[in-house]
């Protein structure tokens, strides 16, 4: 692999005129914002059963996660394009209110329709707080500097989403599990006051054209495709009407999205960008990630509490190792990365590990091991994550024009997430296949639909040897979906191989 400068460099140059104090201020704010979007995408979890208890619709439960999921996605690209034209800071103040209003609206929810409704008001605002924090460290960070700064993101994160569960659950059995969304209300009011004294407006403001026939399309693409990917197998089967109707609407709408980009005068995603080899193979590489990360960890803290019989406490401590591998990997080889400019070794070697780890999950369920050598497999797990994660943004970042940074980091966020809800819908599908064989050939009259769901006082309820056979039942299902991150993740290996070792240079 040849190494070289990009010849975008001149194009991606940081804020001269930045003080190192207000670039403090700004870092603190984005990384307040970080907390916030990581948070809720698993503060939110462990309080479930009791907003169904006390709300009931326990049948739409699910909703109050997918449609957050759903929102935010689609929400994202549109933060990175009007971040472009008009500046990050009114965007991020946005973002930021609208998360605010809903979670306040959250926690006063009186019915399961009304928390679904608010919830998918809050992904609107959570699309922008992860995007445009990534963004904003285009805008204020030397190239070089990228990958270390990421590196920081990536730890925060990494914490914040395994402290959610911990928060979520002792909030909900101090107080109550309107909690969980009060909680937000402080740390927006916080990022709010930081970013609003670091971020200063945009200057010179040409005139700009919205593209609103894309966004429109881009939106129903991705809403039915996420659609499909959340409902499918659950709701309805995958060879059903409603199936090949939502995929023959996303299809027909991304066909038009495409066609409609092409043709617009300031398009919401520029299609241009996939001809920079350095953009198309970094998303995709993420977008592998996302869907091999979501289709294991999702169903990790199952495992843990049906098969090893780890209480929810017990199964969130079980990710300590993880989480401690993924600070010191994403802070030190960010270092690194910024040391000697070359960060794609450095993700390589990262998605490398991610792959092993992922790989050794599944044999490790299929052997059904103890819990030290997976806590072993956790940390190679981390460390991989560490690593790669914030090199692959740097990457991505640093061959892109300065003036669409917005626009291909959101585009990079969007295809990402994108990943991960395809990862989450076909590993489950393919779990749920391999568990409901496996159940029907146990004898007993089981409840099967109850031991789909992860009804735990169903299976505790059973005698002795059908609950051994059922447990064995799920040992192995929920080792197809290890096996199958496991192996987009060595696909991601190969794709991220192909990059070229571009240098990014100290101050461009």
């Amino acid at each position: 692999m040849s190494n070289e400068v990009s010849p975008l460099s001149a194009t991606r140059s940081a804020d001269p005129h930045l003080s190192p104090r207000r670039r403090t201020i700004i870092i603190a704010g984005l990384i307040t914002a970080m907390v916030l979007g990581a948070l809720d995408q698993s503060v939110v979890n462990t309080a479930l059963p009791r907003m169904a208890s006390d709300l009931g619709g326990l049948a739409h439960l699910s909703w109050v996660v997918t449609a957050f999921m759903l929102t935010s996605t689609i929400a994202t690209p549109l933060y990175g394009k009007l971040s472009d034209m008009y500046g990050r800071r009114p965007l991020f103040v946005a973002s930021i209110a609208i998360f605010l209003t809903a979670s306040i609206l959250c926690g006063v929810a009186q019915s399961m329709g009304q928390l679904i409704a608010f919830r998918a008001l809050q992904g609107i605002g959570g699309g922008g707080l992860m995007t445009l924090a990534q963004t904003v460290i285009a805008d204020i960070v030397p190239p070089r500097e990228r990958g270390r700064f990421q590196g920081f993101f990536t730890g925060t994160f990494a914490v914040s989403s395994v402290a959610g569960p911990l928060i979520g659950g002792a909030l909900t059995s101090a107080f109550s599990w309107r909690w969980v969304f009060y909680i937000n209300i402080p740390l927006c009011l916080l990022a709010l006051v930081l970013l609003l004294s670091g971020l200063r407006p945009l200057g010179s403001r040409t005139k700009h054209r919205i593209d609103y026939a894309g966004s429109a399309l881009m939106a129903l693409a991705s809403g039915t495709a996420l659609l499909l990917f959340t409902a499918a197998g659950s709701a309805f089967s995958w060879a059903s009407p409603q199936a090949g109707g939502l995929a023959a609407l996303s299809l027909a709408a991304t066909a038009l999205f495409i066609w409609q980009e092409r043709r617009a005068a300031e398009p919401l995603i520029d299609l241009g960008l996939f001809r920079l080899r350095s953009f198309t193979v970094g998303v995709l590489t993420m977008s592998a990630m996302g869907f091999a990360m979501m289709s294991a960890m999702v169903f990790l803290p199952l495992y843990f509490q049906l098969v090893l019989g780890l209480s929810p406490a017990g199964s969130g401590f079980m990710l300590l190792p993880q989480v401690a591998a993924m600070l010191i990997t994403s802070i030190g080889g960010g270092i690194l990365s910024s040391r000697f400019g070359h960060p794609k070794p450095l993700m390589v070697a990262g998605i490398a590990g991610e792959a092993a780890g992922l790989a050794g999950l599944a044999v490790l369920a299929l052997a059904k091991a103890g819990i030290p050598a997976f806590l072993l497999d956790l940390a190679v797990l981390g460390l991989g994550m560490g690593i790669a994660m914030p090199n692959a943004t740097a990457l991505v970042q640093n061959g892109i024009p300065r003036n669409a940074m917005g626009v291909a980091t959101a585009s990079m966020s969007f295809i990402r997430s994108l990943g991960g809800a395809s990862g989450v819908a076909i590993s489950a599908g393919v779990m749920a296949a391999h568990l409901t064989r496996n159940l029907a050939g146990i004898a007993g009259g089981l409840n099967i639909q109850a031991l789909l769901d992860g009804n735990l006082s169903e299976l505790n309820a059973l005698p002795a040897a059908t609950h051994t056979a059922v447990v064995s039942a799920y040992q192995h299902a929920i080792a197809y979906s290890f096996l199958i991150g496991g192996g987009v993740m060595a696909l991601a290996v190969l794709l991220s191989a192909t990059l070229r070792n571009v240098e990014i240079a100290e101050n461009a």
